[in-house]
């Protein structure tokens, strides 16, 4: 499947190697053609992968990561042809964390909405599925790192279809189905995003990332 995965940061370029060994076409698209971390992944992973710009890599993919910064991703999908966007799931890895004012940073979006429904709300042609929000991305491609079957991803969107879709490229992944939590629609992303504090602090605190959360009932 040709795939775009929006953004050259380390989260962009761990799903997107993820998804070349699974056997994807990867276009990562950025603000240029030419960005040197792209250019540099395209080098390390080869015939599967290419660079584009952001509206390239949407015009390109059947499928859209969103792995950009949560704070310019509304204006980054904004900048790209509403025609390259119609009906395709967009998976959004992102969160509106707010650095203006230093570490650690606050969020921009909160309490009563979320990144994720504003931008389904700004792109009613898209099927955004949130979900891997809420952990490192190591953890996102390598479920079994830690070692415990029982931590969880939390998964939402208005879509049905379209989070079957998710779900099933997730196992791919290595999540199993007991590990994966539907928590319905694109609204619930307002309490995974709003976890990402509370995962900042757990991270200073442990110097540590490799942890997620686990459901005891």
């Amino acid at each position: 499947m040709n795939i775009a995965v929006l953004g050259t940061g380390t989260v962009g370029e761990t799903i997107g190697s993820k998804l070349i060994e699974l056997g994807h076409t990867i276009k990562m698209g950025s603000r240029t053609n030419t960005n040197e971390k792209g250019l540099a992944w395209v080098q390390k992973n080869g015939s599967q992968a290419s660079l584009g710009t952001f509206a390239e890599a949407a015009t390109f993919a059947e499928v859209i990561f969103n792995c950009t910064k949560g704070v310019e991703a509304v204006g980054i999908l904004k900048s790209i042809d509403p025609n390259a966007l119609q009906n395709k799931i967009l998976i959004d890895l992102t969160n509106p964390l707010d650095f203006s004012n230093g570490m650690p940073p606050s969020l921009s979006i909160c309490n009563t909405n979320s990144l994720g429904e504003e931008i389904q709300q700004n792109f009613p042609e898209l099927k955004v599925v949130k979900t891997l929000n809420t952990m490192w991305c190591g953890l996102m491609v390598n479920p079994s790192l830690i070692g415990d079957e029982l931590h969880v991803n939390f998964i939402c969107g208005n879509d049905e279809d379209a989070k079957s879709w998710v779900k099933e490229l997730l196992r791919s992944f290595g999540w199993k189905n007991n590990q994966l939590i539907d928590l319905d629609d694109i609204s619930a992303a307002r309490g995974t995003e709003m976890y990402l504090p509370l995962w900042l602090r757990i991270y200073g605190a442990t110097k540590n990332g490799a942890f997620n959360i686990k459901i005891i009932s």
